[in-house]
This record gives structure tokens, C-alpha cells and sequence, in this order.
């Protein structure tokens, strides 16, 4: 699955938005929507830790294939 239909799987079901993942992780609205809509195909691990922490899941959920 790509990853931003997997963190788009993990917002509806923890019924949060995009905008939650901006204000925790620090990222910009911009990036956030790039990486959920799949426009922006590279993210470095600390962006990776930083939607992992705000999701609560663990790392290794976004880095299997």
C-alpha cells in the first residue's frame, strides 16, 4: 500500500484530519496533503517518525512493504 493511503487509513480510523498531522508533526499543510495524495513520493525517516508519533503507530507499520 502506498504510504499516503496508508497514513489516509490511519486518520479515518482514528477520525482525525490532515490538519491534526500539521499541528503535531510541525510539517507543513502542504507537505502533509503532497504525501497523502501521493503527489510527493519521497519522505525521509524523521518525517516518517514524526506521522508515525502523531498516528501512534509504529515505524516499522510505514517502512513494510
Amino acid at each position: 500500500m502506498e504510504t499516503g493511503k496508508r497514513i489516509g487509513k490511519y486518520l479515518q480510523e482514528k477520525g482525525i484530519k490532515q490538519a491534526f498531522l500539521v499541528n503535531s508533526t510541525g510539517m507543513t499543510a502542504s507537505a502533509i496533503s503532497d504525501i497523502c495524495t501521493g503527489s510527493r513520493k519521497s519522505i525521509d525517516v524523521v518525517e516518517y517518525w514524526k506521522i508515525c508519533k502523531a498516528l501512534a503507530v509504529p515505524l516499522e507499520t510505514f517502512l513494510q512493504g
